[in-house]
């Protein structure tokens, strides 16, 4: 689990160097607590997104996922980045008994989001019941795949979260100085801390961390693992007059319906953190008992704005 703590603002001094920049319509935030491992680091997460996004992507018709979606009802071989983003992937599913499901591509596409956001055609067909194949009909053997004929893949859930941990790990490792990655929100941290830890601000929508904090903002601190936040606020476009939102419940094909604008987990990576919050969202009201179970660090911010925290989240500061 990933140690969560309270913002002391006295702790917070501490020499760390950070990039900012947008990759997949999202903003990328890099930290390092050594100004001189920045280049590096900054160099070997931009190759990370890179080589994710050929392996991962379902906007490029050159990717390998596009491959196995026309590849559908037969075996298409894989590459071992977008093996790994599957198995990440169906062990999310399995973990969340199916509320993030990966075969939820073509729901996806017939909400219009089959392109990047800023992209997105809002038509004028309102959005219909597509139920999704289900992530148990998806085959993985190796470096081979096969999904059902008519299934559309869809990584959204797990790529981000799983690319974080990756690139942190991997910056860690190689320059020796502890990393902060953080995509879209998406949050996981490696190596030594800096002194007090990192500073983390969690909100409804991902914006400047470097603006001043919202009314409805809180600072934590993360010592390890990762922290993930997923909402209906953020990814949100309209397609027949109706406006939808990215968080599809798998047994509809229908944005989930909304409990929580916004659900905010730790966990011991940014994957699992993700898994459960985005689980969280398409649960609704049952969420809390299961992330309770799951003995989780959560900050779940209702509709209306009243915000329920369970799992040991740490109490409100600024």
């Amino acid at each position: 689990m990933s140690t969560v703590q309270r913002d002391r603002a006295a702790q917070l001094e501490r020499p760390v160097a950070v990039a900012d920049w947008t990759a997949w319509t999202c903003r990328v935030r890099l930290a390092v607590t050594d100004p001189a491992a920045l280049p590096a680091a900054r160099a070997l997460l931009t190759a990370r997104l890179a080589a994710v996004d050929r392996a991962c992507s379902r906007f490029r018709a050159d990717s390998e996922l596009a491959a196995v979606d026309a590849g559908a009802g037969r075996w298409t071989p894989v590459g071992p980045l977008l093996a790994e983003a599957l198995a990440v992937a169906l062990r999310a599913a399995r973990l969340s008994d199916g509320d993030v499901d990966p075969t939820v591509g073509g729901a996806m596409t017939a909400l219009g989001y089959d392109r990047d956001l800023d992209l997105v055609d809002p038509g004028q067909v309102p959005p219909v019941l597509s139920p999704v194949a289900g992530w148990g009909t998806v085959e993985l053997d190796g470096d081979r795949v096969r999904i059902p004929w008519g299934t559309r893949l869809d990584l959204g859930a797990t790529a981000k979260s799983w690319t974080a941990d990756r690139a942190a790990a991997d910056i860690a490792a190689r320059t020796g100085v502890g990393a902060l990655v953080s995509i879209g929100g998406d949050v996981a941290v490696a190596g030594p801390a800096p002194a007090g830890g990192w500073r983390v601000r969690v909100e409804d929508v991902t914006g400047d961390p470097d603006a001043p904090a919202g009314p409805d903002a809180q600072v934590v601190v993360l010592t390890d693992g990762g922290l993930a936040t997923s909402g209906t606020r953020a990814r949100r476009w309209r397609r027949g007059g109706v406006e939808v939102h990215h968080v599809l419940d798998p047994r509809t094909g229908l944005p989930a319906t909304p409990a929580w604008r916004t659900v905010s987990v730790a966990a011991a990576s940014c994957t699992d953190a993700g898994t459960a919050s985005t689980a969280a969202v398409v649960r609704g009201r049952a969420a809390l008992p299961w992330l309770a179970g799951l003995g989780l660090p959560a900050r779940l911010v209702g509709e209306d704005g009243d915000v329920v925290t369970t799992g040991g989240w740490p109490a409100w500061t600024c």
